[in-house]
């Protein structure tokens, strides 16, 4: 009896869309009795879990063959080569190419290169495999941009996706068609550096020229929400969308990074605090309903009690609902391990915790400040949908799966909120 591949994913939300592709790949190669790994290298903490994960699914699956990608294995490929466990190391551009998974189908005569890696910085172009409705069946994720153009201090990504590369817009515009007709109620953009998207195209659209002409060619599509933007990067089309198109869901998620400008510098950021006030009031001046998630880094290098004080304000001055909280991890190969004043790591996982706090009550005001409103709830599962904020409500009566229900907020439990 053949045995399907088994996948494990970690890491981002693109990371998962490409395992979908994967799976897609794999399938059409006939590729058996596998064991896949989709690393993540966002900070040394992941690559460690990609490390734990292989091992683990190396003692569950003994006669596997075992094959790493990802991040991880792009960055650092002898790492994964080293590992007894592992079979094949593959980069992230070696993870997307059908001659890849057919050089593993069941007509394989064996190969003795254990590392695929080719040097991502010489990409030029997306992955030209899309798939159609990643996600729950009421939701769809569709990767329009990959890769960073940015060197923040931090940040190894861009060694792990290459420079920035854009799916053109009428590729988009027709994946996005086939999902709708498949009967999917909200379509979500994602990327690594998703304002870049359309640099390295004709003309050099902006993402909210995108936005605009989605809205414009697809008027089925009942909601559009697009994921983790930089706000300083954010043109006119993009504003003018938040203001004037309902069905661009009112949810950003902002990459923020700290709250002072000296930090910000260090980190190579291309914002300053005010930037990011000014962003968040003017957002919200245009969709008074407006929420923001926001990732913020807890302990980076040279940080003082006034510099992590300036993060925990600016939480409050842009009234961000989401955290998504980093503590400090150092990353080989990056400018900022170079930095001789790090900060302690007991000191960076009390900052953290100080800053998920603040986040908790964030969320709780954010939550308690929905009660008797009616909102329009995408059902993710018959008893959880999201609102248009993408907070989570609950439901006692069974929904449809997909469905958007109109629910009236009579409570808080938790994280959600309940009708």
């Amino acid at each position: 009896m053949t045995k399907p591949p088994v996948f494990a994913t970690l890491g981002c939300r693109l990371n998962a869309y490409e395992t979908e592709a994967m799976k897609d790949l794999a399938a059409q190669a006939g590729v058996e009795g596998a064991v896949v790994v989709n690393t993540c290298a966002v900070t040394a903490e992941a690559v460690r879990k990609s490390r734990q994960e292989i091992r683990k699914l190396r003692k569950e699956n003994p006669n596997a063959r075992v094959i790493v990608t990802g991040c991880a294995a792009q960055t650092e490929p002898e790492t994964f080569a080293n590992m007894d466990e592992v079979d094949l190391v593959i980069g992230n551009t070696e993870k997307m190419q059908p001659a890849t998974w057919q050089n593993m189908g069941p007509n394989f005569i064996g190969d003795t290169e254990k590392v695929k890696v080719d040097d991502i910085m010489s990409v030029t172009e997306t992955a030209g495999h899309l798939i159609d409705g990643f996600g729950t069946r009421s939701r769809a994720y569709v990767q329009v941009q990959n890769g960073c153009d940015h060197r923040c201090t931090f940040c190894i990504i861009p060694y792990g996706r290459g420079n920035s590369r854009s799916v053109p817009a009428g590729v988009v515009v027709d994946q996005i068609k086939r999902l709708v007709d498949k009967g999917y109620n909200e379509v979500v953009l994602t990327g690594v550096d998703l304002t870049s998207w359309g640099a390295d195209q004709p003309m050099q659209p902006k993402l909210g020229d995108l936005v605009m002409r989605i809205l414009k060619l697809v008027p089925d599509l009942p909601r559009l929400r697009i994921s983790s933007i930089d706000s300083i990067e954010v043109d006119e089309n993009l504003m003018r969308a938040i203001a004037t198109e309902p069905r661009l869901m009112p949810h950003l998620h902002l990459s923020l990074q700290h709250g002072d400008d000296l930090i910000l510098k260090r980190m190579k950021r291309r914002h300053l605090r005010d930037d990011a006030i000014r962003f968040a009031e003017e957002a919200r001046k245009l969709r008074p309903d407006m929420t923001f998630g926001a990732d913020i880094i807890a302990g980076f290098p040279t940080e003082s009690e006034a510099h992590f004080e300036n993060s925990l304000k600016l939480v409050e001055e842009c009234d961000l609902t989401w955290l998504h909280v980093f503590p400090y991890s150092k990353r080989e190969g990056t400018p900022a391990a170079k930095i001789p004043t790090q900060v302690n790591g007991n000191i960076i996982k009390e900052r953290a915790a100080r800053l998920r706090a603040l986040g908790e009550q964030q969320v709780q005001r954010h939550l308690k400040a929905q009660l008797g409103q009616t909102h329009q709830v995408l059902m993710e599962n018959p008893h959880m949908g999201r609102t248009a904020q993408f907070t989570e409500v609950h439901f006692d009566t069974p929904q449809v799966e997909g469905a958007i229900v109109p629910a009236m907020i009579k409570g808080v439990q938790g994280h959600q909120l309940t009708v």
